[in-house]
């Protein structure tokens, strides 16, 4: 089984406000820590009811503050938002505290909807400067040369990963051309990812970063006791999805028995688009259902999120898909399974 790590987007439940979220941000990232899993990346959303991570540079240090081993960063930090100096200063001053320990994954979507855009003060071309962009947040982090007039302090000459995050088959091919590794969002657009793989595999050029391609995927993940509970969970997500989807996001909705079952033919359509690809079921389902997946879409390494209402029951899931692969290493190797550190070394 590939590595696997934790997208968390700090979901802010109804009942519930942002700094309970990010309270529970930081324990899940503790436990997972714990788990064995290889990084924790928050995303960059506005204006979202049911999102706590917008200031994600922030929550980042945060995150990093509280762990010691973990690898933490953005997935993503949309650039056309900022100023490429600007995210270079703040994530080489995160690199600096937290030295050997950061990523910065980068996106062109505005992360929210069009009048959000214009509060951001975000240009309408902005997206095009994406790769222009990318180059000169990269050059920060480089060495400074004889003359160099701006530079970025603290960044100058620290190794702070890039990765090119992308929901559609432009980040693909921006990643190859680059040679940077490349986190597909198939957790809420699976219909182009195998597209967007082989775009990204058959164009990659090596690069002082990266020689190889390295492909990471979104999967969501709900795992329970019974099959039954864990589409249960699965429902606040559904839910949450609809809602934004039908101009009404809000905070992350309590989950409803039987609720996919009651849904119209538009509704269907919206979770068939966006969520076709979740792993929903118990321990056993759940491991399984990762391998047929990572072992299909030939993934290095696997990104889980999920939005479940209730933060005992999410960490649960999280740690039964940790519990379950390590118990599948073990067998393999032919040893027991004993360590707090699920996922072992693999990871």
């Amino acid at each position: 089984m590939v590595p696997l790590s934790v997208l968390d987007l700090a979901p802010i439940p109804e009942g519930s406000d942002a700094a309970e979220a990010l309270r529970r941000s930081l324990d899940l990232a503790q436990h997972a820590e714990l788990w064995g899993y290889r990084r924790f990346w928050l995303a960059e959303h506005h204006g979202m009811p049911g999102i706590a991570s917008a200031a994600t540079s922030v929550v980042i240090g945060h995150i990093a503050a509280g762990t010691s081993s973990i690898r933490v960063g953005a997935g993503g930090i949309m650039l056309p938002n900022h100023s490429p100096l600007v995210i270079a200063e703040q994530f080489g001053t995160l690199a600096s505290l937290f030295p050997g320990r950061i990523d910065l994954g980068l996106g062109r979507a505005p992360g929210t909807d069009q009048l959000t855009v214009r509060a951001l003060r975000r240009e309408p071309s902005a997206a095009d400067s994406f790769p222009h962009d990318v180059a000169e947040l990269m050059h920060y982090f480089q060495a400074v040369q004889p003359g160099q007039k701006v530079q970025a302090v603290p960044g100058a000459g620290l190794e702070v990963p890039i990765w090119i995050l992308g929901s559609s088959l432009y980040g693909a091919q921006l990643a190859a051309a680059m040679g940077l590794p490349f986190a597909f969002a198939s957790h809420f657009a699976p219909a182009l990812m195998d597209q967007a793989l082989d775009l990204y595999r058959s164009g990659f050029r090596p690069s002082a970063q990266l020689e190889h391609s390295y492909v990471m995927l979104g999967v969501n993940v709900f795992a329970a006791e019974h099959a039954e509970e864990a589409q249960i969970l699965f429902s606040s997500l559904q839910q949450a999805f609809i809602n934004l989807r039908l101009g009404r996001p809000g905070k992350l909705p309590p989950p409803q028995k039987g609720f996919a079952e009651r849904l119209g033919i538009l509704e269907r359509s919206i979770l068939e688009q966006t969520l076709s690809s979740a792993v929903v079921g118990t321990e056993e389902t759940v491991v399984k259902g990762l391998e047929t997946f990572a072992e299909r879409t030939g993934a290095d390494e696997l990104m889980l999120t999920s939005q479940i209402f209730d933060h005992r029951a999410r960490l649960r899931s999280f740690e039964m898909v940790a519990r379950g692969i390590g118990k599948e290493r073990a067998e393999k190797r032919g040893v027991p399974e004993d360590t707090p550190s699920f996922l072992g070394q693999d990871t």
